[in-house]
């Protein structure tokens, strides 16, 4: 398909969104999609992305659904290996795939502590190796990490780890696949507005707005554009960084 207006051109790429089926890797797969690539949408449970792929496919795009379990190591590289049989090849990886509970620190067991890094950061770790390995000689990989990186909420001591070690890891990969030309960044999204959030939680969406200087709160596209800004030429000299997307909130001083 032709390019939206205003995005770069990835037009003969090959992109695969992990966690797709969610609010934020729809639009993230969108955007791919509208910025000319061909998108594998990676889901968990079966049939969750086929209205993310039918979206795709009637606005023109090619996309095709895949199903895997991201917390099996030999899935994530069966994954990818299964995306490059279908596209001929891999560019862009973006791993948005995880979970976000909220649980008191005093009550939070060690198995539910790696249940969260084996959902968020163990499996950007297969997924970002599996495509190393795929990618040859140049391509980007993107984690979607969070502001909760460096500004801990309460409930999200677990959460907020497991984002801040996407982060490190982000910079690691880039230390050591950079000579292969393959970049390595993470995006970090603010509050993110979906269905029903106005509702489930009014005063945060309220501080959100008093606090952010933008106004409002992000959309999936928002951060769809920053993946798709990242793995663009335009981002060619670009690795190791932390892409903060959340209106300014943490512009403010805290004190």
């Amino acid at each position: 398909m032709t390019p939206a207006p205003g995005l770069p051109d990835l037009s003969g790429t090959i992109a695969c969104v992990t966690g797709a089926s969610g609010a934020i890797g729809h639009g993230i797969a969108l955007r791919f999609a509208e910025a000319g690539a061909a998108v594998a949408v990676h889901h968990r449970r079966p049939g969750a992305a086929d209205d993310v792929v039918a979206a795709i496919e009637a606005a023109g795009g090619r996309a095709r659904a895949f199903a895997a379990e991201l917390t099996d190591d030999h899935a994530c590289h069966a994954l990818l290996d299964a995306v490059a049989g279908w596209g001929g090849r891999l560019d862009a990886l973006v791993n948005n795939a995880g979970v976000q509970p909220v649980e008191a620190l005093d009550g939070l067991t060690a198995q539910r502590w790696r249940a969260m890094l084996d959902a968020t950061l163990t499996s950007a770790f297969s997924c970002t190796q599996a495509a190393a390995r795929l990618m040859g000689a140049g391509g980007s990989v993107t984690h979607i990490a969070s502001i909760e990186a460096r500004q801990p909420a309460p409930g999200h001591v677990h959460y907020s780890a497991a984002k801040a070690a996407l982060v490190m890891h982000a910079r690691g990969a880039a230390l050591e696949y950079g000579p292969r030309g393959i970049r390595v960044n993470t995006v970090s999204p603010g509050l993110i507005s979906r269905a029903g959030l106005d509702r489930d939680w009014p005063e945060g969406v309220e501080r959100w707005h008093r606090a952010a200087p933008l106004g409002r709160l992000g959309t999936p596209a928002d951060i769809g554009n920053a993946c798709v800004f990242l793995a663009s030429p335009l981002a060619s000299w670009i690795t190791g960084h932390d892409l903060v997307v959340d209106g300014g909130v943490t512009a403010r001083p805290t004190w």
